[in-house]
């Protein structure tokens, strides 16, 4: 086994006791302030230089080689959900209506595990490591904010790391994909206004309701009759708000929903199709349609080069059998801001132990998973870090 992966295995303890600590204490995107100091405490007790309040509440932690080479980042989110735990687990949340839902509580357990095993081969690194801990990625804008507020700066990474802890894949196989492999993403509202009345006397209305109707029915062949089959792409209407009373046409209705994309001409194609669809089905029902769309998120794209020596690295650690090859998912993630700058690898890495009933979806109030998981993470991107970093440990 690659020695470090045994030191994983032998960090199992601390590891997977970090990850419960913040996994009872969750705060929302911005509002990381213990989890924050937590990260900071353990990172200076570890010797790295550290950063705080970095895009508000983010942490960035710096690990110096003994000789110069490259700068490896390695990204962890921190942020929870405002979500009610339903786990009766010892580690169960302690704030209500707040939760580690996703498994970022295990990515810091992990980015804390990480740095520890590098720490202790310091003496004979080569470069640095920067560890990024960012606040606020499941409302987005964490990863910019720490991006505004120089974490890619003095110094500047030549590569970054990073993984998600995937209930979509079960304990032991990883996804390291070429190219995307998690979506772009949109919210758009559409506001269609008609004219109200009587709903008794329909014929002196023009009903905002019926166009909604019918603009939702039509943006279903956006993508089954515009998008070639070979692609893929989602566009979902998530929400219709209307009138009240039972007895009246209302003057408006508001759609509202998501748009995910891998690739910049389809989002292109999308936002066309939503655009086009919704004023021409509306107009033609007599209403008029008006269009906002916000971006959430860039495609998550991982460089071919990097993205084979990590693949390279789990096979070593698992064997070729634990690769799920070409996985991608619509999900969105806001790493795809450090990756459009700097060249990268984020791995999906299976979570799901269904016998254990460890495999509720991401963001379900009974979300939890295996935390045999917590130590592959560990392994992977320490193992991954080395190959630039400690070259005569191979992979």
């Amino acid at each position: 086994m690659n020695p470090l992966a045994s030191q994983a295995a032998a960090l199992a303890g601390q590891i997977t006791a970090w990850r419960r600590d913040f996994h009872q204490h969750p705060e929302v995107g911005f509002q990381e302030v213990r989890t924050a100091s937590v990260i900071a405490a353990e990172l200076r007790a570890l010797g790295l230089e550290v950063r705080t309040g970095v895009g508000q509440t983010g942490v960035v932690g710096l690990l110096e080689g003994a000789t110069e080479g490259p700068t490896v980042l390695i990204r962890c989110d921190m942020d929870a959900l405002s979500i009610l735990e339903e786990n009766n687990v010892p580690y169960a949340s302690t704030v209500p209506g707040c939760m580690h839902a996703c498994g970022h509580d295990g990515h810091m357990a992990i980015g804390l595990g990480v740095a520890t095993l590098l720490a202790a081969h310091q003496g004979r690194m080569r470069g640095r490591v920067k560890f990024v801990f960012q606040p606020a990625e499941e409302p987005m804008g964490g990863a910019q904010a720490m991006i505004e507020d120089g974490a890619l700066d003095a110094p500047s990474p030549d590569v970054a790391l990073g993984l998600h802890l995937w209930n979509g894949l079960p304990i032991g196989r990883v996804a390291v994909t070429t190219g995307p492999v998690m979506a772009g993403a949109e919210t758009f509202a559409i506001q269609i206004d008609g004219h109200g009345g009587h709903a008794g006397l329909p014929h002196e209305t023009r009903d905002p309701v019926v166009a909604a109707a019918h603009v939702v029915a039509a943006l279903q062949s956006a993508v089954s009759r515009n998008l070639d089959p070979l692609e893929a792409a989602v566009l979902s209407v998530t929400g219709l708000q209307t009138g009240t009373a039972a007895n009246a046409v209302p003057m408006s209705a508001r759609l509202s929903g998501t748009i995910r994309t891998f690739t910049p001409p389809t989002r292109a194609l999308l936002l066309d199709r939503l655009e086009t669809i919704a004023t021409g089905v509306a107009g033609a029902l007599g209403c008029a349609a008006r269009v906002e769309v916000a971006q959430e998120a860039r495609p998550v794209v991982n460089d071919p080069a990097v993205a084979a020596r990590v693949r390279q690295v789990a096979a070593d650690l698992w064997g070729e059998t634990a690769l799920a090859e070409g996985y991608r998912t619509t999900a969105a993630e806001d790493m795809a801001y450090f990756l459009e700058r700097v060249p990268g690898c984020y791995v999906l890495l299976g979570a799901a132990n269904a016998e254990r009933g460890l495999d509720f979806p991401h963001h379900h109030p009974r979300f939890d998973f295996d935390e045999t998981a917590l130590i592959h993470g560990a392994a992977l991107l320490a193992c991954a870090a080395a190959t630039y970093l400690l070259p005569q440990e191979g992979a």
